[in-house]
């Protein structure tokens, strides 16, 4: 989906053939193959389509009835799936489960035209719920409105494109951002106004998110040193995944935990 706010080209990192193309970038987005089954909480979402199955986005499981996503991944009637415990999406392996979304709660104050306002957050409901293993666990997520400091070294994960209008890899990949702070990360030559304070920037011109990274998980140490999913993968600017001083931006998971709370009672 590409979104035009103030004259700055924005791609929401949604994957399949509806999304629109926009000019390729000559360099990379250099990620690698996750190490299988690292990330237990990484989703795979899909939707039903004329031709079975179509991979949409990434999501994040944080309970085994729940799925937090992306707000943009959402659309209004169609019928979304997600698969848990998969690695490589070309080959049954034996631990995915795969399961029907009920129903999708998405933040109501999200606008579709216009990605950049923020709240591109929804929780997915699971028509059952999950079976706990080596393969699939429950994501931790940070206390209410924690703040990363500048550097931290996070991990985005997903099935996203492997460069800008390039190929969805079979493989999960995994990419090493380092923390924008919305100090840097709002001046005039990076995302200026953009960027809101309940975002996170991550990364450089050198690793990005990418079409089909959307909804997934920013991977950072909490204050324990463990690991917490602080982002949702929201936008990246429309000129190519890995443009310089445009670092992919994420939802701040803790700046939504009490909305999460009121749709969720039981959460946490």
């Amino acid at each position: 989906m590409i979104r035009l706010l103030s004259s700055l080209l924005l791609v929401a990192l949604a994957s399949g053939s509806d999304q629109p193309s926009f000019n390729p970038s000559s360099r990379v987005v250099n990620g690698e193959d996750a190490v299988p089954y690292s990330k237990p909480w990484q989703v795979l979402l899909e939707y039903k389509a004329s031709g079975g199955w179509s991979f949409t986005c990434g999501g994040t499981l944080i309970d085994r009835c729940w799925v937090m996503t992306a707000a943009h991944c959402v659309v209004s009637g169609r019928t979304y799936r997600v698969v848990l415990g998969e690695y490589d999406r070309s080959v049954t392996e034996g631990p995915e489960q795969t399961i029907i979304v009920e129903k999708a709660i998405v933040h109501p104050q999200y606008n579709n035209n216009n990605v950049a306002k923020g709240y591109d957050i929804a929780l997915l409901k699971l028509s059952k719920c999950a079976e706990l293993t080596d393969e699939v666990q429950l994501a931790r997520l940070p206390p209410a409105g924690y703040i990363l400091p500048h550097g931290t070294q996070c991990c985005v994960t997903g099935w996203g494109r492997l460069s800008t209008g390039g190929q969805l890899p079979n493989k999960l990949q995994k990419g090493l951002l380092p923390v924008v702070d919305y100090e840097h990360c709002s001046q005039r030559d990076w995302w200026g106004s953009t960027v809101k304070e309940t975002m996170v920037c991550a990364g450089g011109d050198e690793v990005s998110g990418c079409n089909g990274d959307s909804g997934g998980p920013l991977n950072c140490p909490g204050e324990d040193g463990e690991l917490e999913v602080h982002g949702v993968t929201s936008f990246v600017s429309g000129y190519g995944c890995n443009y310089p001083k445009k670092p992919t931006v994420f939802t701040r998971v803790s700046a939504y935990i009490p909305w999460i709370k009121e749709n969720f009672p039981d959460f946490g």
